[in-house]
């Protein structure tokens, strides 16, 4: 077993350092928010730290779960950032989306403190997370990876080392390039078959068993049909990774128009006050 810190106590690594505590590590928690840190240590035990330095100071691994690239930043950099708690040999693993820019940017600063990063972004939703049952994209070194592994085994359905730094969110973008896709075609085929005069449950119990089925078929239909929208994923965090996509794309020259139109669909519903809807929102505006 060993010493953790976990820096970030949303949707996602408020299971996932529940996770990390049941399995018999020691685990110090950290978030912005002393609301979340006394709900969590109350759930779970464990311990807590008023900075990231702090929940760092003397951990073997360091996991992330926060927004954004500068959420990122904060969290790592500074006089009170993990970095400055970490003891050399220490792996960082980093799982928020964010780009490969900042994630090589912070690896690299990283191993100039002698410390191992991992990017490692997640998939597989808020139930995925309470679960334990998401699938891990990472990028980063073999040896740390090997290191890490046994530690995200303990939220992972699946975790794979994708290649060198980087490469879990280059893997990530792609996840979220299918997912807009995805749900941008059920949302449309199930706003028709309402219009259709057809019983959409019934619809869906047959071609889910087709080449049609996907995650989102079997796991958002039901609540689509009945105009709920507050199971998952945010559509303001879905902009943001959609985003990260789109310029990611334009760096490397690869085209996305599908994603891009998406995009802008989920921006529709931002604009009718559905920011805060999870991703399957996106039939609100068909209806």
């Amino acid at each position: 077993m060993a010493k953790l810190a976990f820096l970030g106590l949303g949707v996602m690594g408020f299971p996932m350092a529940g996770h990390l505590q049941a399995k018999g590590h020691d685990v110090t928690v950290y978030n912005r928010s002393i609301a979340k840190i006394e709900a969590w240590t109350a759930k779970h035990g464990g311990g807590w730290a008023e900075t990231p330095a702090k929940a760092a100071a003397g951990a073997d691994f360091v996991m992330a779960c926060v927004g954004n690239d500068d959420d990122l930043r904060s969290v790592c950099l500074g006089e009170t950032g993990a970095f400055a708690g970490m003891s050399k040999g220490a792996i960082f693993v980093d799982h928020t989306t964010v780009s490969a820019l900042v994630t090589r940017e912070l690896a690299a600063i990283a191993a100039e403190h002698g410390l191992s990063f991992v990017d490692a972004p997640v998939s597989g939703g808020q139930a995925g997370a309470e679960n334990g049952r998401l699938s891990i994209m990472c990028g980063g070194h073999d040896a740390d990876y090997a290191r890490a592994e046994p530690v995200m085994a303990a939220y992972a359905r699946i975790c794979r080392l994708i290649g060198p730094s980087g490469a879990g969110q280059l893997a990530k973008m792609m996840n979220q390039i299918c997912i807009a896709g995805l749900m941008q075609g059920l949302s449309e085929a199930l706003a028709f078959g309402q219009k259709a005069g057809l019983d959409g449950e019934k619809v869906v119990e047959v071609i889910s068993l087709g080449a049609a089925g996907s995650w989102q078929m079997a796991n958002r239909h039901k609540t689509m049909l009945k105009d709920e929208f507050d199971f998952g994923f945010a559509v303001d965090w879905m902009r943001k990774d959609l985003g990260i996509c789109l310029d990611t794309a334009d760096e490397i020259g690869a085209r996305l128009p599908v994603t891009a139109l998406v995009d802008q669909f989920y921006k529709d519903v931002q604009l009718m006050g559905g920011g805060r809807n999870d991703t399957s929102s996106l039939i609100r505006r068909l209806k």
